[in-house]
C-alpha cells in the first residue's frame, strides 16, 4: 500500500498499527515528494544505522540505546517496504516458512542457517 493507503487504513493488527505509524511519520514529513523514497538513499540511510548499532554494541552502550537503534533500523525497513509498496508481513511469513525449513550450520563465527553449504 502506499503512504496515502497506509494513513487511511484502519489497521486490524498490531502489525498494521506499526505499519500505519511509520506510514504517517513519511507523510508529515513528505517522504515521497522529498527523495525519501529513493532506495538507494534508503539503503545509505540503513547501513549508517547499523554503523550505530554496532558501535553501541561493541562500545558497551546501555542496553536501552541498543534497543533504540534497532527500533531505528526496524522504522527503516518497514518504511523500505512502504516506499516499494510491498507487503512486508506477507514476505516475512514466506520467508520464515523456508528457514525454518534449513538445517543449521556453524562456522567460525558461528550458527548461520542458510541454503549455503560448505564445501570443506
Amino acid at each position: 500500500m502506499s503512504v496515502t493507503d497506509w494513513v487511511s487504513h484502519e489497521p486490524k493488527s498490531e502489525w498494521e498499527v506499526m505499519m500505519k505509524k511509520v506510514a504517517e511519520f513519511h507523510h508529515k514529513h513528505d517522504f515521497a515528494g522529498k527523495n525519501g523514497h529513493d532506495m538507494g538513499y534508503r539503503i545509505a540511510l540503513t547501513v549508517e544505522e547499523l554503523g550505530e548499532l554496532s558501535a553501541a554494541i561493541t562500545k558497551g552502550k546501555p542496553l536501552a540505546e541498543c534497543a533504540e537503534e534497532m527500533a531505528d533500523i526496524l522504522i527503516l525497513l518497514m518504511g523500505h517496504s512502504i516506499a516499494m509498496k510491498l507487503d512486508l508481513k506477507d514476505a516475512f511469513e514466506m520467508k520464515y516458512k523456508r528457514i525454518m525449513q534449513r538445517e543449521a550450520l556453524t562456522g567460525r563465527l558461528g550458527v548461520r542457517v542458510t541454503e549455503y553449504q560448505n564445501s570443506d
